[in-house]
């Protein structure tokens, strides 16, 4: 510790090194030098107790085991304690239930041993690049990101505020429709890693015989048709955020190499004999029931767990339907401004109407009976006759709304959703003229996508 205490006159010791190894602590004060940061060290929880009561950090770096207890219990600690202090976990090879703990009781990030330098300085600087907590609140995404005060999404967005700061895995549950996609970019906009990449990947438009090189890349003369090198999504997200959608589409072969990718932040390009090393944080979505599917046999456990080390819900509208005014005035706004028309009203009957319905498609589905309506209607205001939803029956839900959740009577939920799917994609066709890729940008989806919903639907191109 006289070793750190001489660099203090220096600079200032922005760093809390806790490592009973002295070669691991000489190492990391030495990178640490080199970027313009001072650093203390400790080589046993009693003396980073010591360090943390007498001084003030910026990191705090800390190995899993201690002579004198786990490093998991000052990870505790400093969330307890110290809670605006990021602290990152050092784990042995392989010990990645350790570094998965760690996230969920507070840590900001890990570094495995042994400890890649390159991976150090990434994360060092992604720490002092973060937003400084109670701040202005979330930067917006979109004209409609999450909109709403019912308490339901005031809860979803102080979770996403706490989570924007961290690096943690966030897995990301809700039905189709319901904002998941736009909780991830919210997360990635108001973290540290704002400034680069946001890489949505739909892992269920992808044909399982080119997920590999999608996801990793490849070397020119890998396969037939590799004329020429090509970076997969890991190595375009480096440095930023990769959404992956509808993760519980991956086949087993895929979620074992991604597993690995995720773990020891290092992908091979397809053809090539050399690994690179990523750095991104991951979040991951779908509105299947992973845990369903682990206990199915169709998703693996290990990956599950490591996906899901903080979990954020995102609720249905039926949930929250006390939102539906001001998403209906924000959608609508921007609806009629894309069509460069004035903004209708939408008269009390029709909003009534809105407030019933069940919403199976939830956000996505409101907009697209608000942007059919603005096309059909033809005095100053919405009606009811404009919106064209499912009748509702004496209950105030729509008939295909029994206790609380979608039960449909006349056809079966899939075949619902598929109906609703489809004639939200001939609904984008015949507004742009068949044009696919114009579609696909309607709709808010890849062409990719599109390509895949047209064949999942046996809709002819």
């Amino acid at each position: 510790m006289s070793g750190a205490s001489e660099r203090r006159n220096r600079i200032d010791a922005a760093v809390l090194i806790v490592d009973d190894e002295a070669d691991i602590r000489e190492l990391l004060e030495l990178t640490l030098l080199r970027m313009g940061l001072g650093a203390d060290s400790a080589g046993s929880l009693a003396e980073a107790r010591e360090l943390l009561a007498e001084h003030k950090y910026k990191l705090c770096l800390t190995d899993m085991r201690l002579p004198d207890g786990e490093g998991l219990s000052l990870v505790r600690e400093i969330a307890r304690d110290h809670p605006d202090l990021p602290v990152a976990v050092i784990t042995a090879y392989g010990s990645m239930e350790n570094a998965v703990t760690a996230l969920k009781v507070g840590a900001f990030d890990y570094l495995s041993k042994p400890v890649s330098l390159e991976q150090l300085r990434a994360l060092v600087k992604s720490v002092f690049e973060l937003p400084k907590p109670g701040g202005a609140g979330l930067k917006p995404v979109g004209a409609t990101s999450l909109t709403g005060d019912s308490p339901t999404m005031l809860q979803v967005r102080g979770m996403i505020e706490r989570l924007a700061r961290s690096q943690a895995p966030v897995y990301i549950s809700g039905e189709s429709g319901s904002g998941k996609e736009r909780a991830a970019r919210l997360i990635h906009e108001n973290g540290a890693r704002a400034a680069r990449p946001f890489m949505a990947v739909n892992c269920g438009a992808i044909p399982e015989n080119l997920m590999e090189s999608e996801f990793f890349g490849y070397r020119k003369g890998a396969f037939t048709g590799a004329d020429a090198d090509r970076d997969g999504f890991f190595q375009a997200a480096n440095g930023g955020t990769m959404f992956l959608d509808e993760v519980g589409d991956l086949p087993l072969p895929m979620q074992v190499k991604l597993l690995r990718a995720i773990q020891e932040k290092r992908v091979r390009r397809v053809g090539d004999t050399a690994e690179q090393a990523v750095d991104l944080r991951i979040i991951s979505a779908t509105h299947r029931n992973l845990k369903e599917l682990v206990d199915q046999g169709r998703f693996r456990q290990d990956l599950f767990y490591r996906l899901n080390v903080i979990e954020l819900r995102m609720p249905s509208l039926r949930e929250r339907r006390e939102d539906i005014p001001a998403l209906v005035d924000v959608l609508l706004s921007r609806l009629a401004r894309e069509a460069g028309i004035p903004v209708p009203r939408v008269d009390d009957a029709a909003m009534e109407a809105l407030m019933r319905y069940a919403f199976p498609g939830n956000v996505r589905e409101l907009e697209n009976i608000l942007e059919r309506a603005l096309a059909l209607h033809s005095g100053a205001a919405i009606v009811v006759e404009d919106l064209h939803l499912e009748p509702v029956d004496d209950d105030g839900g729509a008939e295909s709304v029994a206790g609380g959740g979608v039960a449909l009577e006349r056809e079966s939920l899939q075949d619902f959703l598929d109906r609703v799917e489809r004639q939200a994609i001939l609904d984008a066709l015949a507004k742009t003229d068949g044009n696919r890729t114009a579609a696909a940008r309607l709709l808010g989806v890849t062409f990719r996508s599109l390509r895949y919903r047209l064949e999942r639907l046996g809709m002819k191109e």
